[in-house]
């Protein structure tokens, strides 16, 4: 019988400095054992530092971003090219050295154990290394889950988190138009509109390896207002 097929998809522009560190902490060899077929995929929002060409030395299979740069477009690419795989889960985490790959089997332990739709590591009940998070983005990141919460109804401490697992059926589900940082909170508002199963374990949130792409505000202000609008359209319009 054909092993069932885990996606570990990694979003990257310019982090060549930290993603050979994250490819190799992948521990392939535990979730093997666990029975999963593993497939390293790299989406690429255009980098210039040679990020592709270490994911390629890197044995990653690599999306390059076709429908313009941003975070969000290159995760909706890199979920449609899931979507045309036989693979049945998909991890979704930064390539910037921000988040451990040694949690990948705790985020598959919870799915199984609690029947979940999605579960999401929360920076807020683990551990955040000195100098991983400015005190600004804490605070508007804590903001913002309430407001998300408030909103949609479906309880998460960590709005903002970029390390994710998600069933085919989950992803299948989610309407997204996304561009930008704002994606992880329109993936949350509608997973709470169709009311998936979403559960959390704590993580460590470590010092990201190169330059931070967050704009802070700007980017707040964004998600802000994709969540309000998410509540008030369940369908939104492709981008």
């Amino acid at each position: 019988m054909k092993q069932p097929g885990i996606t570990i998809l990694l979003p990257t522009l310019d982090e060549a400095k930290a993603l050979q560190n994250v490819v190799n902490r992948i521990p392939i060899e535990e979730i093997s054992a666990e029975g999963w077929n593993v497939r390293i995929v790299v989406v690429d929002g255009g980098s210039t530092d040679g990020t592709i060409e270490l994911a390629s030395q890197l044995n990653c299979e690599i999306i390059e971003q076709h429908g313009g740069s941003g975070k969000g477009r290159g995760l909706r690419e890199a979920f449609a090219n899931f979507m045309n795989s036989d693979d049945s889960l998909l991890v979704m985490m930064d390539a910037d050295g921000t988040y451990r790959p040694e949690d990948i089997p705790k985020f598959i332990h919870k799915l199984e154990q609690e029947n979940a739709d999605i579960v999401i590591g929360s920076r807020m009940k683990g551990k955040i290394e000195n100098g991983a998070m400015t005190r600004r983005n804490w605070i508007g990141n804590h903001i913002l889950t309430w407001l998300a919460v408030f909103l949609h109804r479906a309880y998460i401490s960590d709005l903002c988190t970029g390390f994710w697992l998600l069933t085919r059926d989950s992803i299948d589900q989610m309407k997204l138009n996304s561009t930008g940082f704002e994606i992880e909170a329109e993936m949350y508002a509608s997973a709470a509109y169709n009311q998936l199963k979403i559960r959390e374990i704590p993580i460590h949130y470590d010092i990201r390896i190169g330059r931070s792409k967050l704009g802070s505000i700007g980017d707040g202000i964004r998600i802000a207002m994709k969540i309000i609008r998410r509540k008030f359209i369940s369908k939104p319009i492709s981008k």
